[in-house]
């Protein structure tokens, strides 16, 4: 089957001819594909049984397989490229960790990827063991890890390719937070992207290469930033901030691609729902006279390779017997996509944080509070299997208990929403307190206005200079998305409780059938 692509804008107001001399290169890409290897339901979860062969489901792998040969018979020069974050996500990463996503990289053909922050979520020793499987390169130009030796001398910072007899230029780019994100390890230094991307440009160039292509798991906003500030990129292909562009859809985030000065930048939502389509036209000069494209929905409309198919049922034997046991039900959908989440209450945020706040609360702990970058999915109505919980959280964190001053939530309150403008994870969900914030105030200049705990029946302004009991999870307690108040050995912590899957699991059993809420804990001014 031909997938049409949808070329009604022409992104450059440059208007000349094709030259005898011009060249023209396909981009394919993905990004954030998150171990979807199987196809998912429109809420980014799992397909239920009969819903795939219904037509109600995305994505897969078996669909890229046959839209990108597809797409590669229409292309005489074409490249395939992931903007990052192909681990975590489902249950083939909690077993297989990098192997199955080397192997169907592999079997995609890509060219090349760079690293994305969930690329280190199990350190730099899983990491190499992936780099080793695969037959490309994986690329990160924005820091320096000569000091750690699962890395040095195997990952790179850009490489250079070739198509029709011309040189492109592939430099990588991860988010400068990556250490706050995720366990890169002490010997990971990460640093600004925009001189790093110029560095590897200044680099390429001088090698005689024109044609240069980042590769960015940094989100569209750095995205914009890195092609405002430096010369020489012609086209960013992203990841990170889970970004729709799209040039025929009202629900896009700006166009495909979006043009700052000369370089275009092109992004294609996650979890394998697209697949990037981007042609683009080089004079001999290497500069780009014209970009158009869009992305390309991998629905029902897009064939499965059926090899792809088997090969896929048999790597998820092992996991069928966890993920297809029934666990609850839920009365409506429960909420939880980070558009939502990472900006407000949700019910998927309630649920999490209940559900922790309920397990230790016998311990005398009083407060829960939860990144949303952890909540990864929504469960739709009916019944909950174990896979689709483990969809939602899939990092396998555990519950950490330990005491702050009243003050110490406040800050960590302060620094949950200080990045809502760029829909980042560390937005707080809770439970045992509410909080009112301001989003005209100044980030960390006091946006939270006024935060109350529980007491009794009802609830009491929080007092700064006591000391409370909190649950969140391991990777928050340590730090993780900006919480450094919550790390230290000071805090009287313990970080190995229950799995903070298996814990909402539970408590969506014993509430079973749950019916989702939201409740005003989480106020906006």
């Amino acid at each position: 089957m031909m997938i049409r692509i949808l070329s009604s804008v022409a992104a450059l107001g440059l208007t000349a001819g094709i030259a005898a001399a011009d060249y023209q290169l396909t981009i394919l890409h993905t990004n954030d594909f998150h171990s979807r290897f199987e196809p998912i339901s429109k809420y980014d979860s799992g397909c239920r049984e009969g819903d795939n062969a219904g037509g109600k489901c995305f994505g897969g792998t078996a669909r890229l397989v046959t839209a990108i040969a597809d797409a590669r018979t229409r292309s005489a020069n074409s490249i395939l490229v992931s903007g990052g974050d192909q681990f975590q996500g489902s249950l083939f990463y909690t077993y297989y960790k990098g192997k199955v996503a080397a192997e169907m990289m592999n079997k995609l053909g890509y060219d090349a990827m760079t690293v994305g922050n969930h690329e280190f979520d199990d350190g730099p020793e899983v990491l190499r063991g992936f780099m080793d499987a695969l037959n490309f390169p994986v690329l990160m130009s924005n820091a320096d890890y000569s000091g750690e030796e699962m890395l040095a001398g195997k990952l790179l910072k850009s490489t250079v390719i070739e198509r029709g007899g011309e040189k492109i230029g592939l430099i990588g780019l991860t988010p400068q937070d990556t250490d706050e994100l995720a366990s890169p390890g002490p010997n990971v230094r990460f640093s600004d992207p925009v001189a790093a991307v110029q560095k590897e440009v200044d680099v390429l160039t001088g090698m005689g290469v024109n044609k240069i292509i980042v590769l960015s798991h940094s989100g569209y906003a750095v995205d914009q930033r890195v092609a405002a500030g430096t010369t020489g990129v012609d086209v960013i292909v992203g990841g990170h901030s889970n970004t729709y562009l799209s040039n025929v859809s009202d629900r896009a985030a700006g166009p495909y691609p979006t043009m700052v000065g000369q370089t275009a930048i092109v992004q294609a939502y996650a979890y394998g729902k697209f697949l990037g389509e981007l042609n683009v036209t080089f004079d001999d000069a290497g500069n780009v006279t014209q970009a158009t494209g869009e992305p390309l929905a991998m629905d029902a409309g897009v064939p499965e390779d059926t090899g792809t198919v088997a090969r896929i049922a048999e790597l998820a034997m092992p996991l069928d017997e966890i993920r297809t046991m029934v666990v609850a039900s839920a009365a409506s959908v429960i909420e939880g996509d980070r558009a939502v989440c990472r900006v407000q209450e949700c019910a998927m945020g309630n649920l999490v944080a209940d559900a922790m706040l309920d397990r230790v609360a016998a311990q005398g702990v009083s407060i829960a509070i939860a990144n949303s970058g952890g909540l990864r999915a929504s469960i739709d109505a009916g019944e909950i299997t174990m896979g689709e919980v483990l969809t939602v959280l899939p990092f396998q964190n555990t519950l950490a208990t330990f005491e702050i001053s009243g003050q110490g939530i406040v800050d960590a309150l302060e620094n949950g929403v200080s990045q809502v403008e760029e829909v980042k994870g560390r937005f707080p969900q809770v439970a045992g307190l509410t909080f009112i914030w301001d989003a005209s105030k100044a980030p960390n200049e006091g946006r939270v206005q006024s935060v109350m705990v529980a007491s009794g029946d009802g609830f009491v302004p929080i007092d700064p200079a006591k000391t409370y009991l909190v649950v969140t999870n391991n990777y928050v307690r340590n730090g993780g998305d900006g919480y450094k108040m919550f790390r230290g050995d000071d805090k009287n912590a313990y970080d190995f409780g229950p799995d903070l899957a298996d814990v909402t699991a539970e408590y969506l059993a014993a509430h079973a059938p749950y019916a989702p809420y939201v409740d005003g804990r989480i106020g906006q001014k």
